[in-house]
């Protein structure tokens, strides 16, 4: 996401707490015009969340000095972010301001769980488009901190072609021929495959990407096996019931990517507090 949709995601986040106004803001004289205030983690992680804090923080002219940047890992007790400027301000922010860190940094800290499981496979590890609704960019920007790779971010970003689909394509050859000739240049083309049979259908048809969902592990080695024997240049992609203690005999097959729903819907928040002095 660029900035300015960050911006907007962000509007539309105050405007939700806020309501028709802060009450607390309407009574308070604001004390001292300036106050201080930091950000502490409970648990240790991986921080993500900095590109929408300082963002945040912007919104409300509140200076902000990150005492870790995203992707880093951190500490039980570990000052995170240190904020200063109106007392209003700061409490208006408050509970957003942690929602995001909170939730950002807990799927960066899962990811990255799955991401050190990998070392040493030359295996990509990527995320899916099962995000919670409007939070598909926090969501996918926060798997990038933990160290894995963004898959597709809409409909728009590539032809996949899903069970669903290849239910109503009676010719597959003919139906991807016309996909290379309309869709824009450079456009990739994945075939989810249940079966060795159909991935040699999709190899036939030089797709660029060939995803074995759910299938066993004997199942993908064979589908490496075809596409190596054949000499196919088509990227092998596995998914399904991917877990921390199934990742690397997947990884073992010789697949190319290994993607998972489970790095953002299965996280949990991590636990922060915020401090004012």
């Amino acid at each position: 996401m660029d900035r300015l949709e960050i911006r907007e995601f962000l509007t539309s986040l105050m405007r939700e707490d806020l309501g028709r106004g802060d009450l607390f803001s309407q009574i308070c004289d604001d004390g001292p015009v300036s106050v201080f205030a930091h950000i502490k983690a409970k648990e240790s992680g991986i921080f993500s969340g900095e590109v929408y804090a300082k963002e945040l923080c912007d919104m409300y002219r509140i200076e902000c000095n990150f005492l870790i940047k995203d992707g880093k890992p951190f500490s039980k007790d570990s000052v995170l972010l240190e904020l200063r400027g109106r007392y209003v301000e700061i409490l208006k922010i408050e509970r957003s301001l942690l929602n995001l860190l909170q939730h950002s940094s807990g799927i960066a800290t899962h990811t990255r769980r799955y991401v050190n499981k990998l070392e040493g496979y030359n295996v990509m590890l990527l995320d899916t488009r099962k995000t919670r609704a409007l939070l598909r960019g926090l969501e996918k920007y926060s798997v990038r901190n933990g160290g894995a790779i963004n898959h597709r971010f809409g409909l728009d970003s590539m032809l996949m072609l899903k069970d669903t689909h290849l239910a109503h394509i009676n010719d597959l050859q003919s139906f991807i021929d016309k996909a290379r000739k309309n869709l824009p240049f450079g456009t990739s083309i994945e075939i989810e495959v249940d079966s060795v049979e159909l991935a040699r259908e999709a190899f036939d048809a030089n797709v660029d990407i060939v995803m074995c969902d759910n299938m066993s592990l004997a199942s993908i080695k064979e589908v490496v096996s075809l596409r190596n024997y054949i000499g196919s240049k088509a990227l092998i992609e596995a998914s399904g019931n991917v877990t921390l203690d199934n990742i690397v005999e997947i990884a073992k097959c010789g697949v190319d990517a290994i993607s998972s729903g489970s790095l953002i819907h299965k996280a949990v928040w991590l636990d922060m507090s915020m401090k004012v002095f």
